[in-house]
């Protein structure tokens, strides 16, 4: 682990407590002067007094973590520099340093300013007409996040791990003697047992999708063409909002959602998140995926589960003390749109101008069904390990639409010897990795051929007497 110097961030904790440095220096066992040095970045923090920062206040030691900075370096990259204002990378992670609040704010008020104009435009769009700049609703007055946006920011947030549901669903799996392969027949009779709810299996056209809860009749019903795993997930579910409404209506309150169809919206995020980890209980669970090297395939295998509920569990998997590798799942569609992000760490997820064309998860939907692996280096130098699949969903019979889509599942290089995706891969030599970007319009790399934007903030050069192999070549 690289030095960090947090004194920013330490001064905030010794002010919401309403300490003195001789006061903090006490409850911490060290000596005034070194604290003081600590808070104006002249030592930096050391694992000992991290530690001693978790015992005396129970706080995950995670907010004073490397990739906790480069999270928010990342998040302020694509704010200014969409903003167009030159501000260096230098002076983007001086402030995510010293003044990480600022930088949630600045953060916070570009998401909302980027949410304003995107739904202007597409209003426009329906209306006929083009939105002009001078439509545009000035940042600071923008209107607030669409619902799924508030949710979505909500699960980033905590890093994709709701400990209070972990916990729940780990003892509910343990208290009710739950075994891998049989998750859906015991939550079938312990729906039947404790709540007086009968299963009942019908097909798929009839339900409009694969569960309806009728509360009247107490009868839970569920499509035939879901596999074990998957009603399992399905009961899951239904048993969170009857056991665990308490603590799914105190997570939304205190995530402070705007709106009534934002916390009906996190009420079913977070149920569905206590269903996968009742059906993939987390210390069996994290267990089996460090025996198995994160093979999906085997794991999928092994719990009766789909590729795609693998990976979404793979990236939650960051309870303190007993963390799995912090990985980053992305879904994405055949046009590129981002259906599902979930970041445990710091991997920036672009929300301007689309993903990166150099990436592996958009070359999956050419190899569907095979795992493409990719070693990727973002313009930071920070390299990563992704694996990608394209699957595709059918539902119904002939002639009936189905749906196409290319999961990613990636992690920090310095992880990747622990996953199997690894083998075969040179994983030390840095120009084996592909350059790719977070997105055209914030990008920094001056010679992809695949820029399909010039990139924000910097002049084109233009020269009719040269022709030039890459499109937007910039100063």
């Amino acid at each position: 682990m690289r030095k960090l110097f947090m004194g920013a961030r330490l001064s905030r904790l010794r002010e919401e407590r309403g300490l003195t440095q001789a006061a903090l220096a006490k409850q911490l066992d060290l000596s005034p002067s070194y604290l003081n040095q600590l808070e104006r970045n002249q030592r930096p923090l050391t694992v000992q007094v991290l530690l001693r920062i978790n015992a005396a206040f129970g706080i995950d030691v995670q907010v004073f973590s490397e990739d906790e900075e480069a999270r928010l370096v990342a998040d302020l990259r694509d704010a200014l520099g969409e903003s167009g204002s030159g501000v260096s990378l230098a002076e983007i992670k001086s402030l995510a340093t010293d003044m990480p609040e600022i930088g949630r704010v600045l953060v916070a008020l570009h998401r909302r300013a980027r949410a304003g104009e995107d739904r202007l435009e597409a209003l426009a769009t329906m209306a006929g007409a083009p939105a002009s700049p001078q439509d545009l609703a000035p940042p600071l007055m923008a209107p607030p996040l669409m619902p799924y946006e508030e949710v979505r920011d909500f699960f980033y947030d905590r890093h994709n791990h709701v400990a209070e549901l972990d916990d729940a669903a780990e003892r509910l799996f343990e208290e009710n003697g739950l075994v891998v392969g049989g998750v859906d027949e015991g939550l079938e009779r312990l729906l039947r047992d404790r709540h007086g709810i009968l299963v009942r299996m019908e097909g798929g056209e009839d339900l409009g999708g694969p569960r309806h809860f009728d509360v009247g009749t107490r009868v839970l019903r569920l499509s035939r063409s879901l596999h074990r795993g998957q009603r399992a997930f399905q009961m899951a579910t239904q048993l969170a909002f009857l056991d665990q409404g308490a603590v799914l209506d105190a997570l939304v309150e205190g995530a402070r959602l705007s709106s009534p169809e934002a916390r009906a919206l996190g009420r079913i995020g977070l149920a569905n998140y206590f269903a996968g980890a009742l059906v993939l209980p987390y210390g069996l669970f994290l267990a089996e995926a460090e025996g198995a090297r994160y093979d999906i395939d085997l794991l999928a295998g092994q719990f009766g589960v789909g590729f795609e509920t693998i990976c979404h569990r793979l990236s939650t998997l960051q309870r303190p003390g007993a963390r799995g590798v912090p990985f980053f799942f992305v879904r994405v569609d055949r046009a590129g749109n981002i259906s599902k992000r979930q970041s445990a760490t710091d991997f920036h997820f672009s929300r301007v101008g689309g993903g990166c064309p150099l990436w592996a998860v958009h070359e999956a939907f050419e190899s569907p069904g095979r795992i493409l692996t990719q070693v990727a280096r973002m313009p930071d130098d920070r390299a990563y390990l992704w694996i990608a699949r394209a699957l595709t969903r059918r539902h119904g019979g002939y002639g009936k639409p189905g749906k196409t889509f290319a999961l990613g599942l990636g992690c920090d290089l310095r992880h990747a010897s622990r996953l199997v995706y690894a083998r075969g891969l040179d994983l030390t030599d840095p120009t084996a990795a592909t350059p790719i970007g977070a997105g055209c319009k914030v990008c920094e790399r001056p010679n992809c051929p695949q820029r399909a934007f010039p990139p924000m903030g910097r002049p084109v050069v233009v020269d009719e007497h040269r022709g030039r192999f890459v499109p937007y070549a910039t100063t």
